[in-house]
Parts: structure tokens; sequence; C-alpha cells
């Protein structure tokens, strides 16, 4: 890259964030990995990226939090730049229910968790960045199956992600910032790099 880029990925202190962050940060991306309460895993996959030359920080913060998330994006901003590229990926699974057994609590937990926390980063990215370049939303093919007698709650918060997604790629059409939603399905974890390299041809 000519330039430095700057990417945030939320959630990256495991799984399809981490392996996120880590293939970012091998096609020269300098990476905040975002994590809510896991410092060892997010310290780990920091860890990994400097010993492969590239650079990193970990950045504590809940993203479903207005404060959190400017902290967040501040904090970036000081350590690395300012954020080019954002990868909205935290979100919450619960045990798998039936609609009629999940009470409200978790239900406004999961959409607070998963489509707050994507407002919030892409209202942030937006008024903070100089220079914004693109967002990647994960999502999931729950949000087209629904995820009958398993995990409806999630599926309606990825629904959410997905229109956000669509309106927010229009409003931001005219200003040349791409904004995209990778959709994985049932996954095992020799699946991640695979994942993460959708979300990297997105960003």
């Amino acid at each position: 890259m000519s330039q430095t880029q700057v990417v945030i990925v939320t959630g990256a202190s495991r799984g399809i964030g981490a392996a996120t962050a880590q293939l970012l940060a091998s096609k020269g991306y300098a990476v905040c990995v975002n994590f809510k309460s896991n410092q060892t895993q997010a310290d780990k996959v920091v860890d990994s990226i400097i010993q492969q030359g590239g650079k990193a920080i970990a950045v504590q913060a809940d993203v479903s939090l207005e404060a959190d998330v400017s902290r967040l994006f501040d904090i970036t901003t000081k350590e690395l730049g300012a954020a080019t590229h954002l990868v909205n990926n935290a979100g919450v699974l619960f045990t798998q229910s039936t609609l009629e057994n999940i009470d409200l609590d978790r239900f406004n937990q999961v959409m607070t968790t998963n489509v707050s926390s994507c407002f919030l980063c892409c209202k942030a990215f937006l008024q903070i960045s100089q220079n914004p370049k693109a967002i990647v939303n994960v999502s999931s093919a729950a949000s087209r199956t629904g995820a009958p007698f398993e995990y409806v709650d999630y599926a309606a918060s990825k629904g959410a992600m997905d229109s956000l997604t669509k309106g927010l790629s229009l409003e931001l059409a005219d200003r040349d910032i791409r904004v995209n939603g990778v959709r994985p399905g049932l996954l095992k974890p020799r699946c991640m790099p695979t994942v993460a390299s959708r979300i990297v041809l997105n960003a």
C-alpha cells in the first residue's frame, strides 16, 4: 500500500474477528484489535501480528456503548492514525431456543450488542475518519433463514444489520465509500481464514 491504511476490527480477540485482523495486517493494514473483556486473547492476536512484522494495538471497548465507541476511535487515532476502514464483527449469540422461550432481556441484549454496535461504530467512523474508504459488516446466513427453533433473535439482529448495510451503502455511494456485508454460515474453526478472506476482499 502506498499509504498506511488503518482498520478497526470489533470483536477481534477470537474467531472470525481475530482471523480478519491477522489477515488485514498481513496485507499492510495497521490494525486496532477491539475486545470487550478478553484482554489475554486480544493481546495474543496483537503479538502474532507484531511477530509477523505488522502493526497492531488492542483496545478494550464495549461497542454497544456510545462513550466506549468514542474512546475506541480516539485511541486508534492517537496510536495508529485515523481509521480508513472498519469491520463490524462484534456480536453475541445465546443458547438455542424457540422464540416463545426467549425473554425480553435476552432479545434486547442481542439487538443492542449486534445492531446498536454496528450503528454506533459506523456513525463514529464517518464523523471521525479523515479519509473513510470502506465498511464491512459481518452478518450471518441466519438473516435469510430466520434460524427457527434456534436463534430467531440473533437472525432478527442480523437482518437489521443487512438493512443498515444496504441503506448506508446507498447513502455513501456518492462519497466513494464502500459498504458491504458478509454472511457466513455455520463455521468450523478451520473455515475462519476463508471467511476472513471474504471480509478482506470487501474492505
